[in-house]
């Protein structure tokens, strides 16, 4: 299968280097430079395609992924920042008829530690005592605080039914490697659900098992589709 990459950064050359693995061939990258307000995204460059991932930029995956979708290509999104118009993305896979996986987290223990959150939420909503808090650490080059995990997180304790206040924040220091954790600290006891990246391709390989589910599919899917997380 022919593969189109957009974004050339850190996530895009892993995919890159590891799509061969997945059975990829990658048809072409999108730079910044190539692909200015989505004009990449053409009908010649995306000829062949079978499917793109996306881990560029928030401005850029706005520009680009509809015209994907519009052309027909299905889409695997990395890139998080762009979340306050999800609707309109959606929209645009949905009209197109084509499929599309997104998710701010495609290790699979990341999507394990949001099933494991929605579980704890329900098991401790009703536990007043209990204050629930997400909080995440990364280099000092990640751009967006909270990182879109940390937002997963606690939408997951939401889905869980774990209504009070749950406390988010952030670290941004050094070279530390992504690190999420779901906490719950009551008078006597704390508890905690830690995940911590020592290897970025982890998420390289999700996106590219990712992209070879989604060929065929119709809809706008996450990664527990994938993983068969959901239910």
């Amino acid at each position: 299968m022919r593969l189109l990459v957009v974004g050339n950064g850190r996530m895009g050359r892993l995919v890159v280097e590891h799509a061969p693995a997945y059975g990829f061939e990658v048809a072409a990258v999108l730079d910044r430079a190539a692909n200015e307000g989505g004009t990449g995204a053409t009908g010649e460059r995306c000829r062949g395609v079978d499917v793109a991932v996306d881990f560029s930029t928030a401005e850029a995956t706005l520009a680009t992924a509809p015209r994907l979708a519009g052309l027909g290509v299905p889409l695997v999104i990395g890139t998080t920042g762009w979340q306050a118009r999800e609707a309109e993305l959606r929209a645009a896979v949905v009209e197109a008829g084509t499929g599309a996986v997104v998710a701010a987290n495609f290790s699979l223990g990341a999507n394990v530690l949001e099933a494991l959150a929605e579980t704890a939420g329900r098991l401790l909503r009703d536990a007043e005592s209990y204050g629930a808090f997400v909080h995440e650490a990364h280099h000092a080059a990640k751009k967006d605080a909270p990182s879109g995990t940390a937002l997963m997180l606690r939408r997951a304790l939401e889905r869980g039914g774990y209504a009070r206040p749950v406390d988010v924040s952030s670290t941004r220091a050094g070279w530390i490697p992504g690190t999420h954790t779901v906490g719950f600290d009551g008078k006597a006891e704390t508890l905690e659900l830690v995940h911590r990246v020592r290897d970025r391709a982890t998420f390289a390989h999700g996106a590219l098992a990712a992209a070879r589910w989604v060929v065929g599919k119709k809809g706008w899917f996450g990664m527990r589709d994938v993983l068969g997380l959901e239910g």
